[in-house]
């Protein structure tokens, strides 16, 4: 029986792990939980939330009284038993809407980002008082916010990392043609797919590939994903010519599959600043493509450096070169690293099983 109701709220207007994450909450929940979701009117999400009854609300600040309202009716009509929010702005709405309601529902957070100073004024004490819970999606995160929320007014705390599915592994022919669409040849083909912004890092690429074509190395690379803003994209690409690289390096845009890039490819990179997770990283490795990644943030407890991946010094463009030289180099050790990788992606980042963890959690919460 299906006797926890369960509202998915996700008011985002973009579309990357975080969104993406969401309606994977949604379709899963919807096995155990009777679930409803509320997403904003320009949201891109609605496409990947399948047979469940959605709401739209059209999202213009954190602040919303009437939003509060709205989703307030929502939570009483549909006897919410838990909210479950993902993006952090939406945090105040969604605290508003449960006091203007009849059901008083117990609010959870899956925070999907680091938390980088103290929760201790009275605006985020009104807040994180109001919070029931938060799914922590590292260990480091859970530190960081047993260190910034004061104890008194600390949620619970949960943690259960985020997972990949299973692959659906391409052929030898598939993945040729593929690659033959991208004109790659017979180049060692190196992938960054991610959201398109400063904080990714896809300059760190362009800087690295400058340097590994002065080398005369044979490596294309490409940057597969939306850009969040036209004019750091544009910046790109005036660096890209700049240093003459439009022959070997691609922006390829937003794709439905990556898994088709990530099987293609010899490397894929994890070049962000200091990502709280990294979905791509297991993504690839379940995939089983070697994988190079920055050495900071949640990266640190999925890769194990030269085991099952390689770690470049973070924000150092010519480190991560040294780094897809030493792959392009040593095919012995790409292979020994994508396979080490399928391996521990699959013991311990498993969409599954975390979706196991997941449920438990949301099955106690409250009793």
């Amino acid at each position: 029986m299906k006797n926890r109701n369960i509202l998915e709220v996700c008011l985002s207007p973009d579309l990357g792990g975080l969104e993406l994450y969401m309606a994977n909450c949604s379709n899963q929940f919807s096995n155990e939980f009777n679930v409803t979701c509320v997403v904003a009117k320009v949201s891109k999400l609605k496409d990947y939330i399948t047979n469940i009854e959605k709401f739209e609300l059209n999202r213009k600040s954190s602040f919303s009284i009437s939003n509060a309202f709205k989703l307030a009716k929502i939570i009483d009509k549909k006897d919410i038993d838990i909210v479950h929010l993902h993006w952090t702005k939406d945090i105040p709405i969604i605290v508003l809407a449960k006091l203007f309601s009849k059901r008083k529902p117990k609010i959870v957070q899956t925070r999907h980002m680091n938390m980088t100073r103290f929760k201790n004024d009275f605006y985020h004490k009104f807040l994180y008082k109001n919070i029931d819970t938060i799914i922590c999606v590292t260990k480091s995160l859970e530190e960081q916010i047993r260190k910034f929320i004061p104890s008194n007014i600390r949620p619970n705390l949960e943690l259960v990392y985020l997972g990949a599915n299973e692959a659906e592994i391409l052929t030898d022919e598939e993945i040729n043609s593929f690659k033959n669409s991208l004109d790659v040849g017979n180049s060692f083909m190196v992938g960054l797919i991610g959201r398109i912004n400063e904080f990714k890092g896809q300059y760190l690429l362009i800087e690295a590939i400058k340097e590994l074509k002065q080398k005369n190395l044979d490596i294309k690379a490409y940057i597969v994903g939306s850009a969040m803003s036209e004019d750091y994209l544009e910046k790109l690409k005036h660096k890209v010519d700049l240093y003459d690289l439009n022959s070997v390096l691609k922006f390829v845009g937003f794709t439905k599959e990556p898994y088709k890039f990530m099987q293609a490819c010899d490397v894929v990179l994890m070049t962000s600043r200091n990502e709280t997770f990294g979905l791509v990283t297991i993504e690839a490795m379940k995939n089983q493509t070697a994988v190079i990644a920055s050495n900071s943030g949640g990266v640190l407890e999925i890769i194990e450096d030269e085991k099952s991946g390689l770690l470049f010094e973070n924000q150092n463009a010519n480190d991560l070169a040294k780094k897809i030289e030493k792959l392009y180099n040593n095919e012995k050790l790409k292979d020994e690293l994508a396979k080490a990788g399928k391996t521990k992606a699959d013991r311990d980042f498993d969409n599954k099983k975390q979706f196991e963890k997941l449920i438990k959690v949301f099955k106690t919460i409250g009793e």
